[in-house]
């Protein structure tokens, strides 16, 4: 069953997502981050290369050739999905093929929390295991 993780009081819902997709490379995982838009997916494109400080996360868009071998991909989507590791959800919705993914992470920040709930409402109905991680200082 998927493991579903809330990371809430993020202050940049974009930095923590490439945070935390750095540490998930870094354990050998493949990650999806589901985007809620092209704009977005534009500015997590960029953060990669640049968060972590220490090091470039390779990652490519989800229609790119070589998303297959790439440790990150980036989608607005999901209609193409290469692996079932980790699943990132930046969309307000829970994305319908999350039970597919090991694990799937949702980050929070201000503003967001009546979606969250809804969503943590959605997987606990449906018998998902939560864990929660209060972020401090994003």
């Amino acid at each position: 069953m998927t493991r579903v993780d809330f990371y809430t009081h993020a202050e940049d819902r974009l930095q923590t997502a490439c945070k935390l997709s750095a540490k998930a490379v870094s354990q050998g995982l493949k990650v999806l981050i589901l985007s809620p838009d092209l704009e977005t997916s534009r500015k997590l494109d960029d953060m990669l290369w640049r968060i972590p400080p220490t090091g470039f996360i390779p990652h490519c868009r989800a229609d790119d050739p070589l998303a297959d071998v790439t440790p990150v991909v980036i989608s607005e989507s999901g209609d193409i999905l290469h692996h079932d590791d980790v699943l990132f959800n930046l969309q307000h919705a829970s994305p319908p093929f999350f039970s597919r993914y090991s694990r799937l992470i949702e980050i929070v920040d201000k503003g967001m929390e009546e979606e969250a709930r809804a969503r943590y409402r959605f997987y606990k109905d449906r018998g998902y295991e939560i864990h929660h991680h209060k972020l401090e200082g994003g």
